[in-house]
């Protein structure tokens, strides 16, 4: 039987689609409580963006706690309990190779705080004024 051929925007599509139901699945688990741990069931934790490879096989997910707070010690629970969210995710998302997951920080939200105080910096403010 002849493989189904994709254009690289329907296959990045497909990436993207993917990576968002892997967001979900693990923010549900999360959310519910479903993960048998002292320390995430204390802790909100946020899944901000996961990433897939092209081929599917492997998931960065990008994680941010609740204020930022204890964020070394929810990530070293996270990834304490990756093959409990690895053996979920592939019951839920039926793909035929489960992703392998890795667990990240997510800085994009510092990243960004830093850039708003350089923009409120009072010399780039001054820059930036209004031209008459």
């Amino acid at each position: 039987m002849a493989r189904n051929q994709s254009t690289p925007e329907q296959q990045s599509v497909r990436v993207l689609k993917v990576g968002e139901r892997v967001r979900h699945i693990l923010s549900e688990l999360l959310a519910r409580g479903e993960v048998h741990d002292e320390v995430l069931t204390a802790h909100s934790v946020s899944v901000t963006e996961v990433r897939m490879t092209p081929d599917l096989r492997n998931a960065n997910a990008y994680v941010k706690p609740l204020l930022g707070e204890d964020e070394a010690v929810v990530l070293k629970a996270l990834r304490t309990n990756t093959a409990f969210f690895q053996r979920e995710v592939a019951k839920r998302l039926g793909l035929k190779f489960a992703p392998k997951l890795q667990f990240k920080f997510d800085e994009s939200f510092d990243e960004a705080a830093r850039i708003e105080r350089l923009l409120n910096d009072p010399k780039v403010v001054r820059d930036l004024g209004e031209e008459e």
